[in-house]
C-alpha cells in the first residue's frame, strides 16, 4: 500500500516486478500488479501504456543506474582496471542481490524485451556495456589484461554466464548462493583476463 501522495508510479513498478518474477511476464494481469500496488486497474494506464511498457520501463531503469553508478566507478582514478572489474561484478551482483525479484526478472524477461526491441529496448544497457569495454581496454593499455580477447565477444560471454548463473541461482539458492557465484566470476573474469 501506498505510504504518500505521489508514488504510484514507482509503487507500480515494485509490484509489476514481485507480479513478473512469480507469474512470469506473459501470465502476469495488469489487475494483480494494480492490486498489490494498492492502486484502481486504471491508474496503471495513466503512468503505463500497458504491460510491456512496464516491462520496459523496469530495465530502463535497471540499466540507467548500473550505468551511472559504473560511470562513476570507472572514473575513479584511484581504481585500478582490476579493481574496476571487480566493482563492476559487485554492483550487478549488489543489486540482485538487494532484490531477488528484480533478479527473476531480468533473468526470464530481459531476452524477450532485447529480441522484441533491438532498437528500443534501453539506451543504458548499450551504454553500461560501453563503460565496461572501456574498463578493460584500460586493463590492456596498462598491460594487466591479455590484448588477445575479443572485447565484444568477451562482453557477451559474462553477460551469458551472469543471466545463467542467477538462474540457477534462482532455481536453487542453495546449491548457487548469490556470494558464492560472485566469488567465482570475479576469479575466473580476472584470471581469465590476465597478462
Amino acid at each position: 500500500m501506498r505510504t504518500k501522495e505521489g508514488t504510484k508510479e514507482l509503487d507500480i513498478l515494485e509490484a509489476a516486478i514481485k507480479v513478473f518474477a512469480e507469474q512470469g511476464y506473459h501470465r502476469a494481469k495488469i489487475s494483480k500488479i494494480a492490486e498489490l500496488a494498492g492502486v484502481a486497474a486504471g491508474s496503471v494506464y495513466v503512468y503505463f501504456q500497458n504491460k510491456e511498457d512496464i516491462l520496459l520501463k523496469i530495465f530502463d531503469s535497471l540499466w540507467r543506474t548500473l550505468y551511472v553508478e559504473l560511470k562513476k566507478l570507472s572514473e575513479n582514478k584511484t581504481l585500478s582496471p582490476q579493481e574496476q572489474i571487480d566493482s563492476m561484478i559487485d554492483l550487478v551482483f549488489d543489486t540482485f542481490t538487494e532484490n531477488p525479484a528484480l533478479a527473476l526478472v531480468f533473468v526470464n524477461e530481459q531476452h524477450h524485451l532485447v529480441q522484441k526491441n533491438e532498437e528500443g529496448f534501453t539506451n543504458y544497457y548499450e551504454s553500461f556495456l560501453g563503460v565496461g569495454e572501456e574498463v578493460f581496454k584500460k586493463g590492456i593499455e596498462q598491460n594487466v589484461f591479455s590484448e588477445n580477447i575479443d572485447i565484444k565477444i568477451f562482453r557477451y560471454y559474462i553477460l551469458g554466464a551472469l543471466r545463467n548463473l542467477l538462474r540457477q541461482w534462482a532455481q536453487d539458492p542453495k546449491i548457487f548462493p548469490l556470494n558464492k557465484i560472485r566469488q567465482n566470476i570475479k576469479f575466473l573474469t580476472k584470471h581469465g583476463i590476465k597478462k
